[in-house]
């Protein structure tokens, strides 16, 4: 064969290989779904987990979360609730590394809450969660919209609604309890995630990266902002104050608690008012 002719018939070989096969195509992953009955509703599960940012998830401890869903366009409720189950494995949640397609919350049991509905076609929903509902004044709000489609299922981790903050409770001394002008009060305040962890020094929420500190009012004038320390044996957070004079404080003093993570987005706020009594009201001891 001449060198002409094994040039023509490599450079056909070569063209067919190159030419691609319309019967050779490539489909797209996964098939359709095939229903008997097109036109009829076709049941359709979604599956929402409420979590604090950066934390658990929040469960019965906090008093869950609330769950609406609602449609888009007609604003009907199709499903309302509250997140059932336990705030998770903190071991696997906060440090298990996962890559992106690895579900996060949901390989180990914990709280979320689930719905069904018959969709007839494609349903653009609004996803609103609300909690933690045992702490209102730390009780948060997020939401988000998602396209459901007949018959394709959300589960698994579902769709996750992050809800930002932290539960500032001040424990002593008690709200509404009187103060006597010129005493030295201890304040002692705890700090915890919204999903119910407590925050401390070197914990998976440590506290030397977040902002933690008092207040003492009057009015909303700050007449003094307070150092916190962390008291191991009583898992808190405190500072000594002196309530200041009845002259001074006629309608007595508000003591709030910040705690502020710029870095993690979260920011907290407790806050408890107190009557001042005069010196001479001082309960007599027996």
């Amino acid at each position: 064969m001449s060198l002409a002719a094994t040039t023509a018939r490599l450079l056909l070989l070569c063209g067919a290989a190159l030419t691609p096969l319309p019967c050779l195509a490539i489909p797209a992953d996964g098939e359709p779904p095939s229903y008997l009955r097109l036109n009829d509703p076709t049941p359709t599960t979604i599956l929402v987990r409420v979590v604090a940012h950066g934390a658990m998830v929040l469960g019965r401890e906090v008093g869950s979360a609330r769950v609406m869903i609602t449609d888009v366009a007609t604003k009907h409720v199709l499903a309302t609730g509250i997140q059932q189950g336990e705030a998770g494995d903190q071991n696997q949640i906060m440090r298990t590394p996962h890559l992106m397609e690895e579900p996060h919350y949901s390989s180990r049991p914990a709280a979320a809450f689930t719905a069904t509905f018959g969709l007839l076609h494609p349903t653009l929903v609004e996803v609103t969660a609300e909690g933690p509902l045992a702490y209102p004044e730390s009780s948060q709000r997020a939401s988000t919209t998602v396209w459901l489609v007949p018959g394709q299922d959300m589960t698994n981790d579902g769709i996750v609604l992050h809800l930002y903050g932290y539960i500032v409770q001040i424990e002593h001394p008690k709200s509404g309890e009187p103060l006597i002008a010129k005493d030295d009060v201890i304040l002692r305040a705890s700090v915890r995630t919204l999903s119910g962890t407590l925050v401390r020094p070197h914990g998976d929420w440590d506290s030397r990266k977040i902002h933690i500190y008092g207040e003492l009012m009057i009015g909303e004038r700050i007449l003094e902002r307070l150092q916190l320390f962390y008291n191991h044996d009583r898992a808190g957070f405190e500072a000594p104050f002196f309530v200041p004079l009845p002259k001074d404080a006629p309608d007595g003093i508000t003591l709030r608690v910040v705690a502020a993570d710029p870095g993690g987005g979260n920011f907290g706020i407790g806050q408890a008012k107190y009557p001042v009594l005069s010196e001479q009201l001082r309960p007599q001891r027996r």
